[in-house]
């Protein structure tokens, strides 16, 4: 019984390991969200943000490296975009 649990859950890692985003430029961040229909970046208070329709997402600053595949899943998540139509883009 305990080797089909650990099996399963394997199954189960992987499959959600490899829908998780990437790390990812800020400049590749802004291409995806204009191919999924954002426009912008523009300019706010601390960060840029970009729009679609009445959904505001903010986008981090620039920085030496690349943005964390943590953060993009967060990003992701507040703009209600699923890791299929992040991956598929």
């Amino acid at each position: 019984m305990a080797i089909i649990f650990r099996v399963l859950r394997l199954i189960l890692i992987r499959k959600f390991w490899c829908k998780m985003p990437k790390n990812i430029s800020l400049r590749k961040l802004v291409q995806k969200f204009r191919k999924l229909g954002f426009d912008g970046p523009y300019s706010g208070g601390r960060h840029m943000f970009m729009i679609k329709g009445s959904l505001k997402v903010r986008i981090p600053n620039k920085h030496k490296g690349d943005i964390s595949k943590h953060l993009v899943s967060e990003i992701l998540r507040q703009a209600k975009i699923s890791s299929d139509d992040w991956n598929n883009v």
